[in-house]
């Protein structure tokens, strides 16, 4: 059975929970897994800053982390993403868009890592791009890029 959680202990950027929902069943159905448990965690800057220096050690706020809980090869999809809100509000302001935009493009990309993608050479992330963009537009959102 399927299983979707929402956390936000950050009061900056409202969510849509029912909207979040759709989108992670949108992508997953899309790349045919049926059945997961993923866990989404809308967080701060100085909680988003800490867990990249802690997992990444990358000294500064990211737009989203990606922990899959599950094989690659498991029957079930587990994973939790924690998403920058405070990121994606200072992004969005930047380049012109919603922030509702800008979130569900790092869900997407976040989904995407579970799903095995990755952004490490040219041509995968070139690929990756272009699924987010088709996720983008089945959704009815305007293309933008990570």
């Amino acid at each position: 059975m399927p299983k979707i959680s929402i956390a936000s202990p950050q009061e900056v950027v409202p969510l849509d929970r029912g909207r979040l929902r759709d989108l992670v069943r949108t992508v997953l159905a899309g790349e045919h897994i049926a059945d997961f448990e993923i866990s989404l965690a809308f967080v701060d800057n100085v909680t988003i800053h800490r867990l990249n220096k802690r997992f990444l050690d990358h000294d500064e706020p990211t737009d989203v982390l990606t922990f899959p809980l599950s094989d690659a090869h498991a029957k079930r999809l587990a994973g939790e993403l924690v998403i920058g809100a405070e990121v994606a509000l200072a992004e969005a302001q930047a380049r012109g868009h919603d922030v509702q935009t800008e979130l569900a493009l790092y869900v997407i990309h976040g989904l995407l890592h579970l799903c095995g993608y990755n952004d490490k050479s040219a041509n995968d992330a070139a690929a990756m791009r272009e699924r987010e963009r088709y996720y983008l537009a089945q959704l009815g959102l305007p293309i933008i890029a990570v």
